[in-house]
């Protein structure tokens, strides 16, 4: 970790000094912010990194005294947000105006490597005069980077939202106010499930990247789009009777987003419609519906989800602001053998979550009141979850920040 960082900090030296007698040279330029979040919650949840990452409270366990144990509040403060930016200059290429960028934080992989220095992006970018041309670890095309919920928590609205940083290769064309963005993509820190638990590898195995078209449409005061997105997994080479098995699972989804601005108020909006979501942080995934008796060959099928989210914000050096999600679980068309993901037992997820943010210079403070509630109950034969019983978790969050 610490020769990470030397390098890191040797490299910057060397760069921006040759930046600095060679301005059209190479260069890079660094920023982030230091943050410090202090949270309290009313119950125990699912959530990733002790607690930071909160997606939605755990169902009731209840221990011999009929009690229930996952009603016990806690208590945390972490500093692992915290964020590292390098923003790289570079020669012309092919005609391109040429840059990249270099990004980590202190958020880890896994919980055991809490504090770990994690990458977050790192891409190479050609800008011409009406296209671009990026390569390398960016944000999933389904989350746009102009319309997603500005919420404290890092959570960033996930279940709501879909999130996620893909390897991809992406190719944008704009013409006046319109962008048509296509997007060929492997996964990495964010997988899909299966039976050998979460890894890239079906998506690998799958040989196909998955694939991605967006078309945005900007006006003044105005910014909507609509995008589809495509993704084939191979969740197994062979079967449990060792047999070679070719059975894929195909998932798409669509997505509807629009914003408003003015001033110093927006209003964003967003719908998702899919199927096999849950490499997007989002409920749902997918399901063996089927197995050959002699062979011990599956197929699959896809588990659905619906998702909408609104954030509304207003004010700039003190800035109010209110987020609304809700997602419901659809289960599948055919009836489940093995579930292959998340919230297997819950119907449906919705949060309210108003803040406050005060600015002041590079520091910020800012404050949260996140309401989470999540419907479990049983699920049927094809994974729609009934007769359910809402458990509800209140986060109380303080935010600290100090930009660079």
């Amino acid at each position: 970790m610490n020769r990470i960082l030397l390098i890191l900090i040797f490299g910057t030296t060397l760069l921006t000094a040759q930046s600095s007698g060679d301005k059209a040279g190479f260069g890079i330029s660094w920023g982030g912010f230091v943050k410090t979040d202090v949270l309290f919650d009313s119950r125990q949840n699912v959530t990733i990194r002790e607690g930071h990452f909160l997606l939605y409270p755990e169902n009731k366990n209840l221990d011999v005294d009929n009690k229930d144990i996952n009603g016990e509040s806690s208590f945390n403060m972490l500093s692992i947000q915290t964020r590292l930016t390098g923003k790289i200059t570079a020669p012309d290429v092919l005609g391109a105006k040429t840059s990249g960028v270099l990004e980590g934080a202190f958020f880890g992989h896994t919980n055991p490597d809490i504090n770990g220095f994690r990458l977050r992006l790192a891409f190479v970018k050609l800008q011409w005069e009406n296209s671009s041309f990026l390569a390398g670890q960016y944000w999933h095309p389904l989350f746009i980077t102009d319309v997603f919920a500005n919420v404290v928590s890092f959570n960033t609205g996930v279940p709501f939202q879909p999130f996620s940083r893909n390897p991809q290769l992406r190719y944008t064309y704009k013409t006046g106010g319109t962008s048509i963005i296509a997007t060929a993509y492997s996964q990495r820190d964010f997988s899909s499930t299966g039976p050998n638990g979460i890894s890239s590898e079906y998506l690998r195995n799958g040989v196909i990247p998955g694939l991605n078209l967006n078309t945005m449409f900007e006006f003044p005061n105005l910014l909507f789009g609509i995008s589809g997105d495509m993704k084939t997994l191979r969740p197994k080479l062979v079967s449990e009777a060792k047999y070679l098995s070719n059975e894929k699972i195909t998932s798409f989804a669509g997505m509807v987003y629009g914003k408003y601005f003015k001033d110093e108020f927006s209003i964003k909006m967003e719908g998702v419609y899919g199927s096999n979501l849950y490499d997007l942080t989002l409920l749902g995934g997918y399901a063996s519906y089927e197995k050959d008796v002699i062979t011990k060959i599956e197929k699959y099928t896809n588990v659905n989800v619906f998702s909408a989210w609104t954030d509304i914000a207003y004010g700039k050096s003190t800035e109010f602001g209110l987020f609304a999600g809700y997602t419901k679980n659809l289960g599948s068309e055919k009836a489940i053998l093995t579930n292959f993901s998340r919230g297997t037992n819950i119907a449906y997820v919705y949060r309210i979550s108003p803040r406050v943010i005060f600015n002041i210079g590079k520091f910020r403070l800012a404050g949260e009141v996140e309401y989470t509630v999540a419907g479990y109950g049983t699920a049927d034969s094809n994974g729609k979850v009934t007769n359910t019983e809402e458990v509800a978790n209140l986060r109380l969050l303080t935010a600290f920040y100090l930009f660079f």
